[in-house]
């Protein structure tokens, strides 16, 4: 497993630590519990928390971004409503058309 103070994870390098953690969680659960160190156990639970902080991080990150994306976009069409109209009504009609093409 990756080192943990690593700032920065993709989602899928995300998504592999997590699956790994789950994998492992479940084999415990399948032995007995009193075949396992408390060690094992708490390795596991601070594994769990720093995926989770992780999660927490790329999501803040994320949610950042979109809200900075929708506030662009908002500015951008109120500066310029017109063109905004004419490339929205372009796009429907290149989408109409292809959709159209494709049905017959």
């Amino acid at each position: 497993m990756k080192n943990n103070q690593d700032a920065a994870h993709t989602p899928k390098e995300l998504l592999t630590d997590l699956q790994a953690l789950v994998a492992e969680a479940e084999a415990m659960i399948a032995d007995s519990l009193s075949e396992h160190s408390a060690d094992a156990i708490d390795s596991l639970r601070s594994r769990f928390v720093a995926a989770q902080e992780r999660f927490t991080d790329a999501y803040a990150g994320a949610r950042k971004k979109v809200l900075a994306g929708a506030k662009y976009t908002d500015e951008t069409i109120r500066a310029n409503p017109y063109q905004s109209l004419a490339i929205a009504a372009g796009v429907g009609l290149l989408v109409g058309v292809l959709l159209g093409r494709r049905s017959k």
